[in-house]
């Protein structure tokens, strides 16, 4: 079997985070994240669901995931998987979507699976480009490029991307989201819901695509992330976003983000310490 590697770069300028994965064949279960996902196959075969529908996915294939969007893949042809992606967050993508639209709202897509030679061809290069650190405006240019692609071919208004969950599911995800840090029991979400416990799980799943328990614990590695990313060790991380000890938490990140917390957290203290060292 092939050696397994796992590369992220962040690229400053860009303001976005590269992932390269090659010869993996970890499954990752059903979560969201907070930004976009923009990624390309390039080998391998997985089964992907997304949203509730099931897609396969192959060398070639486009994967575009909306903020909140519910998905998970594990390999399905006995092999490994290679892949390139772009995370961006919601400001970068609202600044990017002003640049080429003129308006500040942020993009839909209408399919999360493509097969586009053009938009493979901008998505390539340009993640080739952050992989080996260019700091010309080629990779903004490319960037911009694979946005407008995207946009023209595929867009739609956002709120058809992440459709809003009635009131009583919001009310139960603000209350993860306000508490995520803390030991929370079903029975504190089911009366903040003004839900029994049967009918917000049933509700919440239909709605969410991912069970409340999910909910929770994706919201908790969404802002294990941005800690992190500030330098924060991987034990202080796990006290402040509820887990119960390091290990947990340590293992619950590799399920959802393929990389140990101490891993992720050593690309942004390089970033800092180069900064540092040509005086930034």
């Amino acid at each position: 079997m092939r050696k397994e590697t796992r590369t992220v770069v962040y690229d400053e300028a860009l303001r976005i985070e590269a992932y390269r994965f090659e010869g993996i064949v970890q499954p990752f279960p059903n979560h969201f994240h907070e930004y976009y996902v923009i990624g390309f196959v390039e080998s391998g075969q997985r089964a992907l669901s997304c949203k509730n529908r099931e897609y396969t996915i192959e060398k070639g294939s486009i994967v575009l995931f909306h903020p909140g969007d519910n998905h998970a893949c594990v390999q399905s042809d006995g092999g490994t998987f290679d892949y390139r992606g772009l995370h961006i967050g919601r400001d970068v993508m609202l600044d990017l979507a002003e640049e080429v639209t003129g308006k500040r709202v942020l993009p839909g897509f209408s399919r999360n699976v493509i097969r586009d030679e053009e938009i493979t061809e901008y998505l390539r290069s340009l993640h080739k480009m952050i992989m080996n650190g260019r700091t010309d405006f080629e990779k903004e240019e490319a960037l911009l490029l694979l946005i407008s692609a995207l946009i023209q071919s595929y867009g739609q208004p956002f709120e058809c991307g992440v459709p809003e969950c009635r009131e009583e599911i919001a009310k139960a995800c603000e209350f993860m989201e306000a508490h995520y840090m803390e030991h929370i029991y079903l029975d504190q979400i089911c009366r903040h819901a003004g839900l029994s416990k049967s009918t917000l799980l049933r509700a919440f799943t239909r709605a969410k695509g991912i069970t409340p328990y999910r909910y929770l614990e994706t919201v908790r590695i969404n802002e294990a992330k941005k800690l992190l990313g500030q330098g924060v060790s991987p034990l202080d991380v796990a006290i402040r976003t509820g887990f119960s000890d390091q290990s947990h938490f340590a293992n619950y990140f590799h399920q959802f983000i393929g990389l140990a917390p101490g891993a992720y957290r050593e690309i942004f203290s390089d970033r800092k310490e180069k900064g540092e060292q040509y005086g930034k």
